[in-house]
């Protein structure tokens, strides 16, 4: 069970990381975006952002995390991995909508500079 909860765990955060894994700065230098693709980049740059407070929450669960009993750890277990999830639909729904106002050259510098290297387990 916890294996399994920490590989929906890896697997939420390398689905996640296309947008955190390039330095943005480079990412949009590279991208070489035309004047009506630096609204899509602006929004999203927004809509990708850290929640600091969803952040703090998540570092306050794993602090918890080794003091409550195992019924209420499997709860917010649950609760973190719906935020995730969330916060993956959210962040996915931004990709796409800025994957889709690039052309298809920027497209493969997107996909290149944004790839992640597979997971080792």
């Amino acid at each position: 069970m916890v294996k399994s909860v920490a590989l929906i765990f890896a697997l939420l955060a390398v689905a996640g990381a296309a947008h955190a894994q390039a330095d943005p700065a480079r990412l949009h230098d590279a991208l070489h975006l035309s004047a009506p693709q630096q609204e899509a980049w602006r929004t999203y740059q927004q809509a990708i952002a850290v929640d600091p407070q969803a952040q703090a929450r998540a570092q306050q669960a794993q602090t918890l995390m080794p003091q409550i009993p195992t019924p209420r750890r499997l709860a917010l277990i649950r609760a973190q991995m719906q935020a995730d999830l969330q916060t993956f639909e959210r962040d996915a729904a931004a990709v796409n909508a800025f994957y889709a106002a690039l052309t298809p050259e920027q497209q493969r510098i997107f996909d290149s500079e944004t790839a992640t290297a597979p997971a080792q387990h």
